[in-house]
């Protein structure tokens, strides 16, 4: 029996013509299987080298931006109006969203090396103003997109009032022009209401120089005349204590200062009064801190921006008026003290209203 099996298999695997049992077909079938794909690969999984990843990251990332630039060139082509509006938005995300990383970085420094508001470079003061002022009108549109489907209704509101309800990130170049100014004309009727608040006040200044210098400067100003640097800092004293000190205003001249200064009005007087010498404040510091800096470290769209946030309609001005009036207002509000800062609120008025170049 021994002797019929070694037989059938020396048969089988030398291709006799006998036919094996089922049981020799099954295991010759196995050992063939075996030799023709070599040894049973490990239970162990092989990764893919980082050469690899980094491959199919980039070749992912180079069919988005394909895929993305046919995209653009399609609303070009067939929606000219949208494709502006989408790329103005799509732009303003990324200003948004890098401003937000640069104000997290200049708190987290601030935190660590014990760094107050008024200490921090002037750049840095300016993007956290900016920034605060910027998440503040965002913050409106937050809370009216909290209701159900009140998003599209949010949408809408920013097409039909993008002046109102948007910050400059998402404003198109000419926007930003028309915008401003209307802004300035808005803060321009303030104006004579404030100089003639300044007239009423006159006969209340105790000392007869200080009076007569009030009234020679209001009518200065009154007849088209922009006033010196001395003109003005003479009457510092009028401005710390009665009749026009910070806590001597009356609430309609606030109201006519905080639309001066493009703040909102309708709140009540004390409030007005905080958020004034608040406001007037860190104008002040940061003018120590761009003095300490100077003006011609500055570039043109940042000197534009500081005389437009002091008061004058910078944006059909020459950037060499822009540099020289920004020098007369640093040389008056580096010379106010604390106790003085009325006059630097007030100054938003007599330095810029006439102005050489400010549209009338």
């Amino acid at each position: 029996m021994a002797l019929s099996r070694v037989c059938w298999a020396r048969a089988a695997l030398w291709g006799s013509a006998v036919t094996p049992g089922p049981h020799v077909t099954r295991k010759l079938q196995l050992v063939r299987c075996g030799l023709a794909w070599g040894a049973p690969r490990s239970s162990k999984l092989h990764l893919s080298p980082k050469a690899d990843v980094k491959s199919l990251i980039s070749y992912v990332v180079a069919k988005t931006k394909v895929i993305n630039g046919k995209y653009h060139r399609f609303l070009g082509r067939h929606f000219p109006r949208f494709y502006v509006l989408y790329t103005v938005f799509m732009k303003g995300l990324q200003m948004i969203w890098a401003d937000a990383k640069k104000a997290r970085r200049i708190k987290t420094n601030m935190w660590k090396h014990n760094i107050k508001f008024h200490q921090l470079p002037y750049r840095e003061m300016e993007h956290l103003r900016q920034f605060r002022r910027d998440v503040t009108k965002c913050l409106f549109l937050g809370i009216i997109s909290i209701p159900p489907f009140a998003n599209y209704l949010v949408f809408l509101l920013m097409y039909l009032f993008p002046r109102q309800l948007l910050i400059q990130h998402f404003w198109t170049p000419k926007q930003q022009i028309d915008f401003l100014d209307i802004y300035h004309a808005l803060r321009k009727q303030s104006h004579p209401e404030i100089l003639c608040y300044l007239e009423k006040v006159i006969p209340l200044v105790s000392d007869a120089g200080l009076r007569g210098h009030m009234m020679e400067l209001c009518t200065k100003i009154q007849h088209g005349t922009h006033p010196a640097i001395h003109d003005i800092l003479a009457l510092r004293e009028c401005f710390s204590n009665h009749p026009l000190g910070m806590k001597q205003l009356h609430a309609l001249q606030m109201k006519a200062l905080s639309r001066a200064m493009l703040l909102t009005p309708y709140l009540p007087s004390f409030l007005l009064r905080h958020r004034l010498r608040t406001h007037t404040t860190v104008i002040h510091q940061l003018d120590k801190a761009l003095a300490k800096l100077g003006i011609g470290q500055l570039s043109p769209q940042e000197v534009k921006s500081a005389c437009y946030l002091r008061g004058l309609n910078s944006t059909h001005i020459a950037e060499e008026r822009c540099r020289t009036w920004l020098g007369e207002w640093l040389q008056i509000s580096c010379s106010l003290k604390e106790a003085e800062l009325s006059l630097l609120l007030h100054n938003v008025v007599l330095l810029s209203v006439n102005y050489t170049g400010t549209r009338r």
